[in-house]
């Protein structure tokens, strides 16, 4: 690691804030983006750290359990309905990549779920196994450890560094990044250059693979366009390298989150998390549908809405709409926040239209229902540029844990927590320009 200079602890907020402010590397570490500077890292309770600590290795079942089912599915000892909701707008030549020996039974190793901080706890709002955020999140711990010494940062000073390593089997590893995840390319040069080992950045769009292991940083969907990526993954599947995260686009589904609450799967997602993961995870993931179009039995209705078709949430009031419309996955949309509709924030007609896309759009790119959990207020400082001077934010916390699965071992590591707090004012929590972007510490 590059040493930080000694910053004394006693520095006043203004002075610490200046010193986060001024130790960001030349260039940024997002193209064209930036955020609002504080001059202390988010605190979380003892009870906070240690469910956190205790959701990783969950999470890791959750993937490999969610693989095993989709699988079993395929090959017909679990309906058929399962596979073929999660193969929908995706070529079978992508789907059949990853299905064979030797990376089968392969799942990412880096899982970042986004969690909102609620009254009670966190509700998951989707789970992302090629996350951004992994060298701002590296960079805010060794900054903030260093300002505030006394601080315990979650995770540490380097865990963003030693857990991102542990994926590996080798000390050495290429990382892909495609043009259309361009943004992220500053931060990922900036980490890896501080990797122990031998780690380096390449375009996916022109790689070729040799014997070096690949860390993807591209999404599924572009893989048309992104031919070194799609080299990599044939090279994976014929076992010459490892690729981290495996070539599989079922498992980056936000429609798991819905089977996971389907009633017929019940008892083969407690059978192989084990009951007390499988009510944990009850009390995390919100209750979630994939919209489909089809109609339900005349004595029946949709579990949880009370509904026999979805296109009549269109006349739910604004009350009844604590609704969030959202893509599934594999399309360009389905990340950042693209296609995200909360219900209670938009009018009748905006409603009305994204219910309407949702079901329109079921056959080639599915969208998911989720119960929308508003996050808890809460206060935190910041240094505004333009008056020189603390203030004080009211906000809302999405926190996003690192964990990276060891590859000698399965340990799962939480190597460090990004905290991002909206204003409250902001229903969609995600990085902006006025949110405030700090690591999280034990709460003293």
């Amino acid at each position: 690691m590059i040493p930080q200079p000694s910053i004394s602890s006693h520095a006043n907020p203004i002075e610490r804030a200046g010193l986060v402010r001024d130790s960001l590397p030349e260039g940024g570490l997002f193209a064209e983006k930036s955020w609002r500077i504080s001059p202390e890292a988010f605190p979380l309770s003892k009870r906070e750290v240690k469910t956190l600590v205790r959701l990783g290795p969950i999470l890791l079942k959750f993937q490999q359990a969610a693989d095993l089912i989709y699988r079993r599915s395929r090959k017909g000892s679990l309906p058929g309905w399962i596979a073929e909701y999660l193969n929908r707008g995706k070529p079978e030549s992508l789907l059949e990549m990853s299905l064979g020996s030797p990376v089968a039974e392969a799942v990412p190793r880096v899982i970042r779920p986004d969690l909102i901080l609620i009254e009670n706890g966190f509700t998951a709002s989707e789970l992302d196994s090629v996350p951004g955020g992994i060298g701002l999140t590296a960079w805010l711990s060794q900054a903030y450890s260093t300002i505030t010494p006394q601080a315990e940062i979650v995770g540490g000073a380097d865990g963003m560094f030693s857990g991102f390593s542990s994926i590996f089997k080798k000390d050495a590893a290429d990382i892909l990044v495609s043009e259309e995840a361009g943004n992220y390319r500053p931060e990922m040069e900036w980490f890896s250059e501080r990797l122990e080992g031998d780690f380096q950045v390449a375009d996916a769009e022109t790689y070729k693979p040799g014997s070096r292991d690949v860390y993807r940083f591209f999404e599924l969907f572009d893989l048309p366009n992104v031919r070194g990526g799609a080299a990599a993954g044939e090279a994976a599947a014929a076992g010459a390298i490892d690729v981290t995260s495996p070539f599989k686009p079922w498992l980056e589904e936000k429609m798991w989150s819905a089977l996971f609450w389907s009633h017929p799967l019940k008892e083969v997602w407690r059978r192989e998390l084990r009951d007390g993961n499988w009510r944990r995870l009850r009390e995390i993931f919100p209750m979630s549908w994939i919209v489909d179009p089809a109609e339900v039995p005349h004595h029946a209705v949709i579990p949880g809405l009370g509904i026999q078709h979805f296109s009549e949430m269109k006349q739910f009031s604004q009350a009844e709409r604590d609704l969030v419309l959202k893509l599934s996955g594999f399309n360009e949309r389905a990340w950042g926040s693209r296609s995200v509709t909360i219900g209670s924030d938009a009018s009748q007609v905006e409603w009305g239209e994204a219910v309407d896309e949702a079901l329109a759009n079921f056959d080639a790119a599915p969208f998911v229902l989720q119960r929308f959990h508003n996050g808890r207020l809460v206060e935190h400082p910041w240094l505004n540029p333009e008056t020189g001077e603390i203030e004080v934010m009211e906000g809302r916390v999405r926190l996003c844990p690192y964990y990276f699965v060891g590859a000698r071992d399965w340990e799962v590591r939480l190597g460090g927590v990004l905290a991002t707090i909206c204003p409250s004012d902001k229903k969609i929590l995600h990085g902006m320009s006025d949110a405030i972007l700090v690591p999280c510490r034990l709460e003293a």
